[in-house]
Parts: C-alpha cells; structure tokens; sequence
C-alpha cells in the first residue's frame, strides 16, 4: 500500500510528512556518500588483492622448486624429517579494524620467519637446500595470511556496499517519491478545501 493511501489530509500530516521528507534526502546523501567512499576503498583494496595474488603464485612456484630441488639432492627422508622437527607454532592474532562502519580482520602474525637456529634442526642436522625450501614456504605462509585479511575485507567490503546501494536506491526510487507524492496530495486536498470554504463563506455573506 502507498504512503497516500494511509495518510489524512490535514496540516498536521502534511507538516510531518515534510520533515519525513527532509529527514529521508539528508539519509540519501550521507548513504550516498558512504556507498562512494566504500567504493573508492574497495578498489584500493582490490588493486591490493590483484598484487598479492600474483606475488603468491610466484612465491608457490619458487617453493615448490626449491622443495624438489631439496629432495632430489638430499632425498625424501632428510626434508621430511626436518618438516616433523619443527615444534614451535606461529603466533596467529585476530584483531578488527573499521572501515567506514565495516568491520574488518586485522590478522597479526609472529613466528612464522625462522632463523636457522630456530627451526629445531641444528647447525649440523640441515643442509642449505632445506635451509632454502624452508625459507621459500615460511614466506609463502606469511603471504597467505596477509592474503587471508584482504580476499576477507574485499568480501566485507562488497556485502556493505551492496546493503548501501540497495538502501540508496530504495530512498530514491520509493520512499522519497511516495512521501514528496502523499505531501503534494495532501496540499492539493487542503487547497480544494479553502477554496470550497471560501465559495461557502461568500454564498454565505451574498
């Protein structure tokens, strides 16, 4: 049902109609304006998730090579035990941030670059092959997480976005028209009505 079929035609209506009115095209334009900075965010954050994504196949390619470099000259046994040696587990924080009422993850992560040292298998019990491999995947790891927080913000970022357009496009096309319409009836209604008093009023005196 249309706002004009369940409004009264009086001045009282008409006046609250017109601050609905106001109210609902100052909402348009600060809803507007989000939709556009959310927009404008997404595409950084898109230009952000096209690099990572390229750098994260180049840094899987580089690891796999270095793991089959690293198994063919140290063989199967020695990178498989030097994988199990590892004890020490990333320190993985999930924090939020806000972007433009979005919340969004902010993953922290600690641990997950390792000197040699600091990988369990001594100074003696690896070799530089390994050493490399290792390397390749610890990077290929941080790069993933950091991945992880981006392809979820662009996610985050669509859903609002499209929550904002929709309501947006539901001030502009519906509910201003239908208040601007009930309020332009009710004046024409109130208008026909002082022109009927003042027909009546003349009958009257005449």
């Amino acid at each position: 049902m249309a706002i004009k079929d369940t409004v009264k035609p009086t001045r009282s209506e008409l006046l609250e109609l017109k601050k609905k009115i106001k109210l609902s095209e100052r909402g348009y334009k600060l809803l507007r304006m989000k939709r556009d900075t959310l927009i404008m965010e997404f595409f950084k954050v898109l230009n952000r998730a096209r690099n990572i994504r390229t750098q994260l196949l180049s840094q899987y390619r580089h690891a796999e090579k270095k793991i089959a470099l690293a198994m063919s000259t140290e063989g199967v046994i020695p990178v498989k035990s030097a994988a199990f040696a590892l004890r020490d587990k990333p320190d993985i924080r999930l924090q939020s941030k806000n972007v433009m009422g979005v919340v969004v993850p902010l993953i922290e992560s600690k641990g997950i670059l390792k000197k040699v040292h600091e990988r369990g298998l001594g100074i003696i019990g690896t070799s530089a092959r390994i050493d490399e491999a290792a390397r390749a995947y610890e990077e290929l790891v941080e790069n993933i997480i950091v991945a992880t927080e981006v392809e979820t913000t662009i996610r985050k970022l669509l859903d609002e976005i499209d929550r904002t357009r929709r309501r947006v496009n539901a001030l502009e096309f519906k509910v201003i028209p239908e208040l601007k319409e009930a309020a332009a009836m009710i004046s024409f209604r109130l208008e026909e009505l002082e022109r009927e008093n003042i027909f009546r009023l003349k009958r009257i005196k005449g």
